[in-house]
């Protein structure tokens, strides 16, 4: 059928297709542009650093620079792992979940119940503020402020205090919207039983979202795990392995940063660098299946 012009319908269709073709082959192209840097740094990361990871890695201490070098003129790996960081890190976030999640929890809680007053509002855009600080800022912060005044030194407690004023902002607003999507008449059943509000809260409100507040605090953990340079100013490092909150202590971050300032530990940079991206992942992962399994029920 002609539909002027001598242009037929079949030849509309034709072009939308090749149209559609020409459009699918660039989003295409584009994908792959913008994933390939990944794959890179990936392929990179598991080609340079699997040749470390042994039981070692996760058991020894951070080794010095003579042990590193004789290691390196013999041809043999570099002894030693990267324990004392991977507790430090362990114990740094420990830390800072303690002081970050429940005032995190509540402050969401205060933002949903409040909305609209003049006051949550103030704290919604303090707490977008925060979110955009840099973290280099905020080790100045801990330094001025635990650091100087409360352990007269470098400590775990300063670079926790760090981590958890950065976990804070996405454990604020992640539970605010958690508790957004929790249905009214939730609440209103407690409340038509007769229970007090702070029993609603922590025996109705928080388990029926738990799924959205888990998510949130193992993106803020996820946030935290790879920061250095709060870190550098607050805890500073440690070669040996520390639970004491008023003594410096070590930390994944930290040893690559050292690793990176000595030529001849160039080995661990990638594995520990290799641990931290697999760690991250997993959390990631792990709340993607949370996120997932919230949305099936």
């Amino acid at each position: 059928m002609n539909v002027g012009s001598g242009i037929t319908y079949l030849d509309i269709a034709q072009r939308r297709k090749v149209r559609n073709n020409i459009f699918r082959v660039i989003v295409i192209v584009l994908s792959v542009i913008t994933i390939s840097p990944i794959i890179l740094i990936i392929s990179k990361l598991i080609i340079e650093g699997i040749g470390q990871i042994n039981l070692d890695f996760f058991t020894q201490l951070a080794p010095d620079t003579f042990q590193a070098m004789s290691a390196k003129m013999s041809g043999e790996k570099i002894p030693g792992g990267i324990v004392n960081g991977i507790t430090g890190t362990l114990f740094l976030v420990l830390l800072a979940s303690l002081m970050a999640i429940p005032v995190g929890i509540m402050a969401g809680i205060y933002l949903y119940e409040n909305g609209n007053k003049r006051y949550a509002g103030f704290i919604r855009n303090l707490t977008d503020i925060l979110q955009g600080v840099p973290s280099i800022v905020l080790g100045i912060i801990g330094y001025i402020w635990i650091v100087k005044n409360v352990t007269n030194g470098f400590s775990a407690l300063a670079g926790s205090v760090a981590l958890a004023i950065m976990m804070l902002p996405l454990i604020v607003r992640s539970t605010e919207e958690t508790m957004k999507m929790v249905p009214e008449s939730i609440k209103e059943a407690g409340a038509a039983l007769g229970v007090p509000y702070h029993r609603i809260i922590l025996k109705v409100m928080i388990p029926s979202s738990f799924s959205g507040l888990m998510t949130g605090i193992l993106l803020a953990v996820s946030r935290i795990i790879g920061e250095t340079a709060p870190l550098l100013l607050t805890t500073l490092g440690s070669p040996v392995i520390n639970f004491e909150i008023d003594k410096p202590t070590s930390a994944v971050p930290l040893l690559i940063w050292n690793f990176y300032n000595d030529p001849n530990m160039i080995d661990l940079i990638w594995s520990s660098s290799l641990f931290l991206m697999g760690f991250v992942l997993i959390l990631n992962l792990i709340s993607k299946r949370i996120i997932a399994h919230r949305e099936k029920n």
